[in-house]
């Protein structure tokens, strides 16, 4: 007989996406990116470097085809990057570039706990629910899957985190279309809740108007009130999108089995820790986690 599995509570599967994420993110914000980045002719400031990091693994992809699999971006802020960014360095290049960024910023937040047993230990859990993530429909994720695996235990526990938050955020993007909104209306739904101020949401680059507009389809849709802010039904649509992200993001885990999720959960404590404890990343985000 097959062995059980237990269900995975969607509340296990969000805690681990908001230890992971943190992980992941420090490809964006560490002065160690930002100077591998300069190194192979990527201009200066985060987003030329976001753009460049995160798309590469998709090769060397148009506004068109990052718009799409972005989702939030307005066209033009992704035409301002790419695909001009390839002038400057070809994909492979980018992709060897981020990896030596991540490296030297995990070395310089991590100091001697790089080598510690719990992190080999993460590393291979984290890697592990990351190979169990099937990648149909899901772009980004299955790009960053496609990637070889590095050698060190700290470089596997990113990619592992990188492919799983991808995968994710795939889903999330599907829920979204199920839900009925579209990028601009998704960030300003989410500011309806509280998630963030909407001037956290001003790096997605939708004019006022077009965030005006987005935000009267949606009173028109009895999701929001007069001043914004999200009606009983425009929190429960917001739940459910929630909900559906997590049910799509389960499988992976579901893999892994809860105690090694428990594990798991107990051994990225202190490196979550770490990162946010760095005061790397910003306190306010359009992810609406990662608060210490």
């Amino acid at each position: 007989m097959p062995e059980h599995k237990d269900r995975i509570e969607p509340g296990r599967v969000r805690h681990l996406w908001h230890l992971l994420e943190p992980l992941h993110a420090v490809v964006y914000f560490a002065p160690e990116s930002f100077e591998e980045s300069a190194r192979i002719g990527i201009e200066p400031g985060r987003w030329p470097s976001y753009f460049a990091w995160r798309a590469a693994p998709l090769g060397a992809v148009g506004c068109e085809q990052v718009t799409s699999a972005f989702y939030s971006f307005s066209p033009r802020t992704v035409g301002e990057h790419l695909p001009s960014v390839w002038d400057a360095a070809d994909p492979e290049t980018v992709l060897t570039a981020r990896r030596r960024g991540v490296d030297r910023a995990y070395h310089a937040l991590l100091g001697d706990r790089i080598d510690d047993p719990e992190l080999v230990e993460a590393a291979s859990l984290a890697r592990r629910a990351a190979e169990a993530a099937l990648h149909a429909g899901r772009p980004l994720a299955a790009a960053n899957a496609a990637q070889p695996w590095p050698q060190a235990p700290h470089l596997v526990l990113w990619q592992a985190a990188t492919i799983l938050r991808e995968h994710r955020g795939d889903g999330h993007i599907a829920a979204l279309l199920l839900a009925g909104l579209d990028p601009v209306e998704s960030l300003v739904s989410f500011a309806a809740i509280g998630a963030a101020p909407e001037e956290t949401f001003a790096s997605r680059g939708w004019s006022t108007q077009e965030w005006a507009a987005a935000r009267e389809r949606l009173i028109g849709r009895g999701l929001l009130t007069p001043d914004g802010t999200a009606t009983d039904a425009g929190r429960a649509l917001r739940a459910e999108v929630e909900r559906h992200t997590d049910e799509l993001a389960t499988a992976p885990w579901q893999a892994l089995g809860v105690a090694d999720m428990d594990r798991l959960s107990d051994l990225l404590g202190n490196y979550w820790v770490a990162v946010l404890g760095s005061g790397m990343l910003p306190t306010t985000n359009t992810l609406g986690i990662g608060k210490v």
